[in-house]
């Protein structure tokens, strides 16, 4: 298992985190090459905060003044060279900007305008974060407890208090605390980068490390180096064994409309949640309703909870703990299914594949660009990533 462990000395921006990866050993040329834009480009530099030594990285572009909505942002996404994997990273991270944007200033995720964050750096910034990640092979994010800073700066709305309130609202259930410096630690883009990819906060996990970048952030205070470090390095975790069971969230909803039920669910895994599905069941006076549950880490328990609340009409919820689960390890690839790059997802049991998925979302748009059933589209990508995977190791599903 491929783990990257963020240490956030000075904080975390999204040039930062993608400067710190780009010092690891993910390669600047093929990032600069699949990014959306292709008027983008990267420049890296060595510099020196408070006499460590780290990258620093410079989104160079046209300035332009477009105030660009979620639904902007997603088709140039979909139309650029990245892979399906890479993209599905950036989906999150912007979909989790526009959430926390729209609760912020009161409008649906769809009609947000993202100003400064949807600017082309900030498109530079997370989806080269995301080819980063797909180069390194990494598979788990874990994240230091981030600094908060204090004071205001100026945005498209006015001047804003520091930590902004996008920012805010993307760390809920993240490990932070305050310090006493003024400025900007976290900006919206990395708090929205770490709260898509980070599966947990603490200390750094047990681990045989590999690698070490440093990114570095644009500003220099006294107090502490501004910068992130990333470590990357492997560690066992249990393949088909035993660990601790996540929390679950339920609640029966009888008078919740049929249309709204799919963003629920979908309000709760941005929100953090492992998994949700819904149950039908007969309920007082033998009204029909559902049965909402919901899978979620510990960490995540609030948000999720909030998210439930919000999104649906329930007015309470249970909750409990499983004692255990059974897990399989998890891998992704991507395979070409003419011409169409389809993510597909491994079940390993100690380190034998066992299940294999291929991602429904690019089955749904390969077939329609190729005119055919998602049926056969997914047939098509099980049996390229069966091959391939005969290739390579014997110890594979039949």
């Amino acid at each position: 298992m491929s783990v990257l462990y963020l240490d956030c000395v000075g904080g975390i921006a999204g040039d930062m985190l993608l400067a710190s990866l780009i010092d690891a050993g993910a390669a600047l040329d093929p990032i600069r090459g699949r990014l959306p834009v292709g008027t983008i480009g990267l420049e890296v530099d060595r510099v020196e905060r408070q006499g460590v030594g780290a990258l620093a990285l410079t989104v160079v572009a046209p300035e332009e003044h477009v105030h660009r909505t979620w639904r902007d942002v997603r088709v140039l996404i979909d139309a650029s060279p990245m892979s399906a994997g890479a993209r599905a990273r950036a989906h999150i991270a912007f979909e989790l900007l526009a959430r926390a944007e729209g609760r912020v200033h009161g409008v649906p995720a769809e009609e947000v305008f993202f100003h400064e964050v949807g600017a082309l750096d900030a498109i530079a910034d997370i989806c080269g974060v995301s080819l980063a990640l797909e180069q390194l092979g990494i598979e788990e994010v874990v994240c230091s407890p981030l600094p908060l800073g204090g004071g205001f700066t100026q945005g498209a709305h006015g001047t804003i208090p520091l930590p902004a309130p996008a920012t805010l609202e993307l760390l809920s259930g993240a490990a932070v605390y305050g310090i006493a410096d003024e400025g900007e630690t976290v900006t919206p883009t990395g708090a929205a980068l770490v709260a898509a990819l980070a599966t947990s906060f603490g200390p750094m996990p047990p681990m045989t490390l590999s690698a070490v970048g440093v990114g570095a952030g644009t500003r220099d205070p006294r107090h502490r180096p501004n910068i992130v470090r990333a470590m990357i390095g492997t560690r066992d975790r249990a393949h088909g064994r035993e660990e601790p069971g996540p929390m679950v969230l339920e609640t029966n909803l009888d008078d919740l409309a049929p249309e709204l039920v799919p963003d629920v669910v979908a309000a709760c895994l941005a929100a953090g949640a492992a998994d949700a599905w819904t149950t039908p069941v007969v309920m007082k006076r033998g009204r029909p309703g559902i049965t909402l549950s919901v899978l979620v880490a510990a960490e995540h328990e609030r948000a999720v909870a909030e998210a439930i609340l919000r999104h649906s009409t329930a007015l309470g919820l249970r909750v409990r703990r499983t004692e255990h689960r059974w897990t399989l390890d998890r891998e992704f690839r991507t395979v070409d299914v003419r011409g169409h790059e389809i993510s597909v997802k491994l079940g390993l049991l100690d380190g034998e594949v066992v299940n294999i998925k291929p991602e429904h979302r690019d089955c749904v748009r390969a077939a329609e660009v190729l005119g055919t059933s998602v049926k056969e589209v997914r047939s098509a990508a099980l049996a390229r990533a069966h091959d391939e995977l005969h290739e390579r190791s014997p110890r594979v599903l039949s």
